[in-house]
C-alpha cells in the first residue's frame, strides 16, 4: 500500500477535486454501497467550525474522509461523523487511524470535553475500541441502525498526540 498523506481543511479551503472525491467516496459508500438513500449534503459541511479530515495516497487517491463537527452543531459535544474508508483500502487499520487523528484534533480544539457520535450498530464494538460507550437504545435513521455513543476525556492523554500534519 502507498503511504497515506493526511490533510485537515476548512470547506472553504477543499479544492474542487479535493470536494468532488470526498463526496463521490461518500455517495458510493453510504448511498450506494449501503442502499441508503439520505439527504448527504446536511450544510453541516459547510459550517465554519466543521473540518475535513482526508488520507489519500502519493498518488492522490482519497483513501478516507470523515467531518470534526463543533459542539452544537449534532450534539452538545463535539463530534465526527462520516467516517468512511474506500473499499481498496478496508482491513488495513486506516479506520482505526482515522478515529484517533480525529480524537487528537478534538482534544486540541475542545481540551476536556466529551465526544458524542452516532455510529452505525454494527459499528458499536469498533468504536467501543476507542473508548466509546452507547448512549442510546438502537434507533433506525435513514433505513440504518444507529446508536448514540459518547466517549469521556481520558486521563492523561496528550492532546496533541496524533494529530496529522497538513501541507
Amino acid at each position: 500500500m502507498d503511504r497515506l498523506v493526511w490533510k485537515i481543511q476548512k470547506f472553504k479551503d477543499l479544492g474542487i477535486d479535493e470536494l468532488y472525491d470526498l463526496l463521490k467516496l461518500r455517495a458510493d459508500v453510504f448511498v450506494v454501497e449501503q442502499n441508503s438513500a439520505y439527504p448527504d449534503l446536511d450544510g453541516k459541511d459547510r459550517h465554519r467550525d466543521t473540518v475535513h479530515l482526508t488520507a489519500r495516497t502519493e498518488g492522490k487517491r482519497l483513501a478516507a474522509y470523515l467531518r470534526i463537527l463543533a459542539p452544537g452543531i449534532s450534539y452538545p459535544d463535539p463530534s465526527f461523523g462520516r467516517v468512511v474508508v474506500a473499499p481498496e483500502f478496508r482491513n488495513q487499520g486506516i479506520s482505526h487511524t482515522l478515529v484517533k487523528k480525529a480524537l487528537s484534533l478534538i482534544r486540541v480544539q475542545w481540551p476536556g470535553r466529551a465526544v458524542t457520535i452516532g455510529a452505525q450498530v454494527y459499528l458499536e464494538n469498533f468504536y467501543g475500541l476507542h473508548g466509546f460507550v452507547p448512549l442510546s437504545k438502537a434507533y433506525v435513521e435513514d433505513g440504518i441502525p444507529h446508536i448514540d455513543m459518547k466517549r469521556l476525556p481520558q486521563k492523561g492523554e496528550d492532546p496533541g498526540a496524533g494529530i496529522p500534519d497538513s501541507p
